[in-house]
């Protein structure tokens, strides 16, 4: 079994057994129903950020990608066909396989660990992780089971009948649980859009993103169409606002208990999009003539599982049990994106962790979170992974975590060197 580094001189150190990363992209983040990417396929999507992985690389032979691995959670049959035919059709190989994986929110994180496994173990040399997801198209169930077992739905394990909980109500029981107040979520949620925005209005994200040229029609508030279906062009998230005030937040009624906390304005939002992030041996990159194209590593990830009745604490739980399999502590990180599935979970984890003091000094999601960007189920891991790359690039740091609750009760955390 190969160890992990342990402590930091260790983390930062260089071998070409590593698993590095040459380019982390994604689509632009668009409000599913109304954004500007609701009429676009998910496959269409992950085309798209494949296609620009090979063009961002272009000393990189296609035929060198062994495997994709593509993180996707609502799509027909798991989206295994539609995202094979996506990846022949942008121009690489038959050689090249490709399968799809579902860990729900976490999905593109976990494709990044397996890929980096499969790496590890001299399975593959080089990989592409990814991730997909038109929650437009494919969430007509709210990601709920429509025909399940019948006696799951009445079994008397109080947590197996919670895995079909609606996600709002695993948000009002930690809100509820750990007394995180209304205003605190709105505030917090203020405060994504503020800093997302920020972002956007001076270029942090434009690295990251590949534009989008597909197809749009308006639709009135009863989805009737308005005038003909357009050519567009997206190059921007499109759920960012930059309006947003406490005052407007607060007139909110709660969308999931009559006397709860969640709104529609401090839960994240339902979104479209995809990302990829190339990853392969750093041996292998020293041979291909890449190293210079070198974002990162991967250094390492872990899940811990939860009650499933309050998923959204996973973050509080895997941060702690990473950090500590790497020998590391709170004060080695430079950079962490903790996924904002809601406030009131985001908030918890923040404090538990201890890092409020980071959070004020804009080393928790510097750039907004998925209240402000949006959360593509499955493409959310690799979104985040390219937000924070570039970010450390931007910052200077080198020590960077991504992680997420998880739908059913889990937590994922992922740990990266910026190089």
């Amino acid at each position: 079994m190969m160890a992990l580094p342990k402590g930091l001189s260790s983390i930062l150190a260089r071998s070409p057994s590593d698993t590095v990363i040459l380019s982390s992209l994604r689509t632009p983040i668009c409000r599913s129903f109304r954004g500007q990417l609701k009429d676009a396929y998910p496959e269409e999507l992950l085309s798209l950020v494949l296609r620009a992985t090979l063009d961002a690389n272009p000393n990189l032979p296609p035929e060198s990608v062994e495997d994709v691995a593509v993180g996707v959670v609502l799509s027909e049959l798991g989206g295994s066909k539609a995202a094979r035919m996506a990846m022949n059709h942008v121009g690489f190989p038959n050689n090249t396989s490709l399968y799809t994986l579902n860990r729900a929110c976490s999905s593109s994180l976990q494709t990044i660990a397996t890929i980096s496994a499969q790496i590890r173990v001299d399975m593959i040399s080089v990989g592409i992780a990814a991730g997909m997801e038109s929650m437009t198209r494919n969430y007509g169930s709210k990601a709920i089971p429509v025909d399940v077992w019948p006696e799951l739905k009445t079994s008397e394990v109080k947590d197996a009948r919670d895995c079909i909980m609606p996600m709002g109500l695993t948000s009002e029981n930690v809100a509820r649980r750990y007394k995180v107040g209304r205003r605190e979520q709105d505030e917090f949620a203020v405060e994504s859009h503020r800093r997302a925005a920020r972002a956007q209005a001076q270029g942090f994200f434009d690295r990251e993103i590949v534009p989008v040229h597909t197809r749009f029609q308006e639709v009135d508030k009863q989805g009737n169409k308005v005038g003909d279906e357009k050519e567009i062009e997206v190059t921007k998230d499109d759920g960012i606002r930059a309006n947003a005030t406490l005052e407007a937040l607060a007139k909110l009624k709660p969308a999931f208990r009559g006397d709860g906390g969640s709104t529609a304005g401090n839960s994240s939002q339902v979104s479209d999009g995809a990302a990829a992030t190339l990853v392969m041996r750093r041996g292998t990159a020293t041979d291909l003539g890449l190293t210079s194209s070198i974002l990162g590593k991967f250094v390492a990830a872990t899940t811990v599982g939860c009650a499933p009745d309050e998923m959204g604490i996973g973050p509080a739980l895997a941060i702690p049990k990473l950090l500590g399999q790497l020998g590391i502590g709170i004060n080695d990180v430079n950079r962490w994106e903790i996924n904002e599935a809601f406030a009131s979970q985001a908030i918890y984890c923040v404090r538990e962790l201890g890092l409020e003091k980071d959070w004020e000094q804009g080393k928790v999601n510097p750039d907004g979170g998925a209240i402000a960007l949006g959360h593509p189920l499955g493409a959310t891991g690799a979104r985040m992974t390219a937000t924070l790359l570039h970010g450390l690039e931007r910052s200077g740091g080198q020590v960077g975590v991504v992680s997420m609750c998880v739908g059913t009760g889990m937590g994922m955390a992922g740990l990266f060197i910026k190089e």
